[in-house]
């Protein structure tokens, strides 16, 4: 039988196309993680525009859209605390191209939420710290008390007139609850009225109105407040003094010890996400913070910069999910 050169030309074109494809099905995801990102990148917020983890994602924009070489788009999801953004990312495939800003309350979340199925943060992929701030403890202008060891004192002295001071918060469970309850602990269990409000502003309110005698919130929030001459800063929970209050004591300087609370903001990712993806993530983040632009916005508002490698975000929530875990357990806090 005669095979014509046609034929064998024919066949010969057949099997190299049947390799070549072979080839391409062999690697794909490779070579998809090689061009990443090759398409916009999706920050999805859980909290509604304003607030400062919409900020986090707001004043890096234009720099992370620079370092990663595609848009970046802000879709805030706001709902539960954050969580309906939270399980979005957790549900989204593991490429990249849908990431959470998420702020340091999901370490509390999954303790104080018991059937609203909140997000576990561990179990997310983390990039990298967007910002983070002390927090500051705080009384009114009008109020006697002038320093941290006076307010432990009308701490210990309303309790045992069995009254206690009031303390405002934006919510039960939020970071600034959890603080203070950490802090009772410290100061003996004295008896103390937690007062939750829908949000930080209407607290801050009747803190600056005398009809609070104190509260934590973070430096960005507490910030206007303090410059104006309406609120009194006592101390703040980093353990260096902070630029937006260079003349207010750390925790430490104050005289409580070991009393390092952050508030952080971070880029996380699906479960799973490839390391060439986070490595690509998290150099983009780490460019972005070095925008001098970015760094003055974050400063203005009373926040520090973050940076850094993904293991240290990884390392900062599961410590912060530890020791929340503790702390709500401790004082039975409930949210639900």
């Amino acid at each position: 039988m005669t095979v014509s050169r046609f034929a064998t030309t024919r066949r010969r074109a057949l099997f190299g196309a049947a390799a070549l494809g072979l080839a391409a099905l062999s690697a794909p995801a490779a070579w998809a993680q090689a061009a990443y990102p090759s398409k916009p990148v999706t920050l999805l917020v859980g909290f509604p525009p304003g607030g400062q983890t919409d900020f986090a994602a707001r004043v890096q924009l234009a720099s992370l859209q620079t370092a990663l070489g595609q848009p970046v788009i802000i879709d805030n999801k706001a709902g539960v605390n954050g969580n309906l953004a939270a399980v979005d990312v957790m549900k989204a495939p593991a490429d990249g191209y849908r990431l959470l800003v998420g702020n340091g309350s999901m370490t509390i979340a999954a303790h104080v939420y018991t059937t609203l199925g909140i997000v576990d943060p561990r179990q997310l992929t983390p990039i990298g710290v967007m910002l983070q701030s002390a927090l500051v403890l705080a009384v009114p202008a009008t109020s006697p008390i002038k320093t941290y060891a006076e307010f432990a004192a009308l701490v210990r002295n309303k309790s045992s007139n069995g009254n206690g001071i009031d303390y405002g918060t934006g919510g039960i469970g939020a970071l600034p609850h959890v603080t203070m309850e950490l802090l009772r602990e410290r100061l003996g269990n004295p008896k103390m009225n937690h007062v939750p409000y829908k949000g930080s502003s209407p607290a801050m309110t009747d803190l600056i109105a005398g009809r609070l005698d104190a509260m934590f919130d973070a430096t960005s929030v507490i910030a206007p407040f303090i410059k104006s001459g309406q609120l009194r800063p006592l101390l703040v929970t980093s353990d260096k003094r902070v630029p937006a209050f260079p003349d207010v004591p750390t925790a430490a300087e104050a005289g409580l010890k070991d009393f390092n609370i952050i508030s952080f903001i971070g880029l996380y990712g699906p479960p799973n996400l490839p390391a060439d993806v986070v490595k690509k993530a998290n150099t983009a983040l780490n460019a972005s913070l070095k925008d001098p632009t970015v760094v003055k916005g974050i400063l203005d508002r009373g926040d520090e910069p973050g940076g850094g490698t993904a293991e240290h975000l990884g390392n900062l929530t599961r410590s912060q999910f530890k020791t929340w875990g503790d702390v709500v357990k401790a004082n039975s806090i409930k949210a639900d």
